[in-house]
């Protein structure tokens, strides 16, 4: 490890402290001559700043931190893609940790992340997050939060988001339009905003349409993007509602558990029950049939979410007033086999 100081370029060439520290930093006041021997003595004895106390010294880090609930799943990984092109372009380094969807490990996360004096901090919320004291806490003591994908309404911060429910209202609509009339709904567990927003707009899109809503059709997936939860959930409604003609699932990863049930159980999708994913995950081209799916932008999210970030890190380091923003993505239906008789 080096450990050369300025002192110890300062005594090598006869000159004093503050001069060495002048000269790499560049001040006008030393001459082009001095600084060229400065620089030179500095790479000669492989110098290195101390990032410690500049990070102390302009009370920032260029780092930021990244909380979101799983990495498995192709959404994250490209929101994720999108945070570390833009982090990079703008010099900002990333820590990126996992929930595993648990709350307690979320706020121990959020804790490790401002002791560790990140500039701030982007959030996807773990599942069971219902309490949001602890990123209120984080916002009170000037660690900006940017939130995106599952976001909390009663957290007065900037967020990146899709229009879940219109998403939703979207793809149920398309399958009524279709011909689908006894459509079930796998949907995401009770604390999470985008799955209450996808089952809101699933059955205002029923109530649009004519067709009566019917609770027994609403099945719940814990996990929310769980592929057992789509396996276990389709043999479950088969057996109890074989009449359904349609399934709208909270993810593309519930989807392929049913369509995976399906194959198995010899139930033909679309002919049988057709089925709908959400979120355009790429193992929804490789299922047979291929899945049809609402496209969420995962890149787009995550560029918009760490610029966002990383404006109000700006605007609060230069004593600027941060005004929180919500940025609404669009979507788009991708229609594939599982729906087209």
């Amino acid at each position: 490890m080096n450990d050369t100081k300025l002192i110890d370029i300062a005594s090598a060439l006869g000159i004093s402290v503050t001069t060495v520290s002048k000269a790499l930093k560049g001040y006008t006041d030393i001459s082009k001559s001095t600084r060229a021997r400065v620089i030179e003595m500095a790479e000669t004895m492989n110098y290195m700043p101390n990032s410690v106390a500049v990070n102390l010294r302009t009370n920032e880090t260029k780092t930021i931190g990244v909380i979101i609930p799983a990495t498995v799943h192709h959404f994250f990984s490209s929101v994720l893609n999108g945070i570390l092109e833009e982090a990079e372009k703008r010099g900002y380094l990333v820590i990126i940790l996992q929930s595993n969807e648990k709350y307690e490990l979320e706020k121990k996360q959020l804790a490790l992340l401002i002791q560790k004096r990140v500039d701030g901090v982007l959030m996807s919320l773990s599942n069971e997050t219902d309490d949001f004291t602890h990123i209120n806490e984080a916002i009170r003591k000037n660690t900006p939060v940017v939130l995106f994908d599952k976001i909390a309404k009663r957290v007065d911060c900037s967020k990146v988001v899709i229009n879940d429910a219109k998403a939703a209202f979207d793809a149920v609509s398309y399958l009524i339009n279709k011909g689908y009339k006894r459509i079930a709904h796998f949907r995401g567990s009770y604390v999470p905003q985008n799955s209450i927003d996808r089952f809101l707009g699933y059955k205002r899109a029923l109530e649009a349409h004519g067709i009566e809503y019917d609770s027994k059709l609403v099945y719940v997936c814990d996990n929310n993007t769980d592929f057992e939860d789509g396996y276990e959930n389709a043999q479950k409604i088969m057996t109890e509602n074989p009449d359904i003609d349609a399934i709208f699932a909270i993810t593309d990863l519930v989807a392929i558990g049913i369509i995976k049930y399906f194959n198995e159980a010899g139930i033909k999708t679309p002919e049988q029950v057709a089925v709908f994913g959400f979120s355009n995950w790429f193992m929804s081209t490789v299922i047979s049939p291929k899945l049809t799916t609402i496209d969420q932008p995962g890149f787009e999210m995550g560029h918009q979410a760490v610029s966002l970030l990383i404006d109000e890190i700006v605007d609060i380091k230069e004593h600027r007033p941060v005004t929180h923003q919500i940025i609404e993505l669009p979507t788009r239906i991708i229609e594939r086999e599982s729906t087209v008789k």
